[in-house]
């Protein structure tokens, strides 16, 4: 069964995010991004304007100029029609069963989710669940048809069976704490 999870790791989807929440500048992206997410993502400020280049170039956010006086005109940005499909695909998508994944771009959609509505969190947290049980089974039987000669590769798969163990069992105190508002 193949797996219905999107699976990117790009900084695009935080930053489509973050203008879900409210029209911005870069700067301002930048700002809260720092603020909210720097132990997950690392981004700089150029980053941030080249990806809203992009972005806009897809088409998915819209750039306004705002006039101010005495200061420099401001680019404010802000989701289009495509980019709230594509955010909210994203957002409701489980991450592959990979620390990085997990660490990465679930913890980015629940930071959004959380924000948002405690139910659609909860609905992510227990479709991360599933989506990442049903990996480590994968990780498991991948592991049994190990021949036992293989050592090192048996260990190497038991590493990540141990930490998908771990990553359960923080989902687990994840969804009470959702629970529990």
């Amino acid at each position: 069964m193949k797996s219905a999870t999107i699976g990117s790791l790009s900084p695009e989807y935080v930053l489509l995010g973050m203008l879900a929440q409210k029209p911005a500048h870069g700067y301002d992206v930048h700002r809260r991004l720092s603020r909210d997410l720097n132990q997950v993502w690392h981004l700089r400020q150029s980053q941030i304007y080249n990806i809203l280049n992009r972005l806009e170039n897809q088409g998915d956010i819209r750039g306004t100029i705002l006039e101010q006086d005495k200061l420099p005109d401001r680019r404010y940005f802000e989701l289009t029609e495509s980019g709230i499909d594509r955010y909210e695909q994203w957002l409701m998508a489980p991450s592959r069963t990979t620390v990085r994944a997990i660490r990465v771009e679930f913890t980015t959609r629940l930071y959004f989710a959380v924000a948002q509505d405690l139910r659609i969190a909860h609905k992510i947290v227990e479709e991360q669940i599933a989506e990442t049980q049903q990996g480590l089974k994968r990780l498991i039987n991948q592991q049994a048809s190990i021949p036992d000669d293989q050592k090192f590769n048996k260990l190497g798969l038991d590493l990540r069976i141990r930490q998908i163990i771990s990553i359960l069992e923080w989902l687990d105190t994840i969804l009470v704490s959702v629970e529990d508002g």
